[in-house]
């Protein structure tokens, strides 16, 4: 008897969901978008360069702190300041990466020990959570008119059949909150967007609920009005909070830093299991311990089975060579969701 497949429901179930996603001009995300940008200087230059950097910035002040190892030259103030402005206050504490760290990294091995988490779906072309795709579309649509600081939330109905498979979605409530843009304008754009869902099959509910700048309309976005941290918004940049994160985030690390590179390795897993099972739903568990080559984890649950994931070179620099991971695209990737580009 197949244990897995008794523990599912006998029927169709219906879910509420809910994920969210921060524009470009939030202060988190300005923090990961900055930090992925320094990475992007070393490695145009320096492709093996060892970068682990974080910022915390508001107020007018930004503080870079981390560790880089490169045979690169790269004056990160001014690079900051052609982004930010000139009158920002920039602070730098910025050291060579650790010997004993290193020392594991030059043998080949992951630079830390980790989980990490790979997920695919078959609801949408995106391979994603439905909820997850309506909220980041959004950002962008709105983003592209009003490039200041916003959130989107989206909640949806999704009803599964007793085998997983999406057989209706809906949208229940649209949360969206913008600096420099009258609830009125808002209410414009929300109506418009939601005539041309980019998933044509969600439907609309009857008693779709707003809330369009719910604290009243606001000027004030940004580092001038918040704090921003790197890799604070981990599930914006992963799946939304449907999926389990294994816990590291992703930006201002170079690929040897297994939490980035292998989660997105586990992504590339995911999607490939899905499209050659034809499944509803795959998810991913890679572990590393420090130092080691190879990892001590590797499973893939399809549909509810788990198995060995094979045929892999899950090592990191297998996993380097096969996503092209030296190539400086990183700030691209921490604008708009770190695994849109790996099918």
């Amino acid at each position: 008897m197949n244990h897995t497949l008794s523990l599912r429901p006998r029927g169709a179930t219906t879910i509420t969901r809910t994920a969210e996603f921060v524009s470009p001009g939030h202060p988190d995300k300005i923090c990961d978008i900055l930090s992925d940008y320094i990475l992007d200087l070393y490695l145009t230059e320096d492709p093996q360069a060892r970068v682990a950097v974080e910022l915390m910035g508001g107020h007018g002040e930004l503080y870079v702190c981390g560790e880089i190892t490169s045979t690169a030259t790269i004056d990160i103030a001014q690079a900051l300041r052609q982004r930010l402005g000139q009158n920002i206050k920039i602070h730098l504490n910025l050291v060579r990466q650790s010997p004993e760290i290193a020392r594991g990294v030059d043998m080949g091995g992951a630079g830390d020990q980790g989980i990490m988490v790979g997920y695919a779906c078959a609801e949408n072309r995106w391979l994603m959570p439905t909820e997850y795709i309506l909220a980041r579309d959004l950002c962008r649509t709105i983003y592209s008119k009003y490039a200041f600081d916003g959130k989107t939330q989206i909640t949806t109905e999704l009803t599964y059949d007793a085998y997983g498979k999406l057989i209706s979605s809906e949208l229940k409530h649209v949360v969206l909150s913008w600096q420099n843009v009258t609830t009125k304008v808002l209410r414009r754009e929300l109506a418009t967007w939601v005539d041309n869902l980019p998933i044509p099959n969600v439907a609309i509910a009857d008693d779709l609920k707003t809330s369009i700048n719910p604290a009243g309309d606001w000027l004030i976005g940004g580092f001038d009005a918040d704090t921003g941290l790197t890799g604070r918004k981990i599930i914006v940049d992963n799946y939304g909070p449907r999926v389990p994160v294994g816990g590291g985030a992703f930006s201002g690390k170079d690929p040897s830093k297994v939490d980035r590179s292998a989660a997105y390795m586990a992504r590339k897993i995911a999607t490939d299991y899905l499209c050659k099972r034809q499944a509803n739903e795959v998810f991913v568990q890679i572990a590393y311990a420090l130092g080691e080559t190879e990892p001590i984890d590797a499973t893939v649950v399809v549909d509810g089975r788990p198995e060995h994931a094979a045929g892999y070179d899950l090592s990191p620099q297998g996993i380097i060579r096969q996503l092209e991971l030296l190539e400086p695209h990183y700030a691209e990737r921490a604008t708009w969701g770190h695994h849109f580009n790996s099918l």
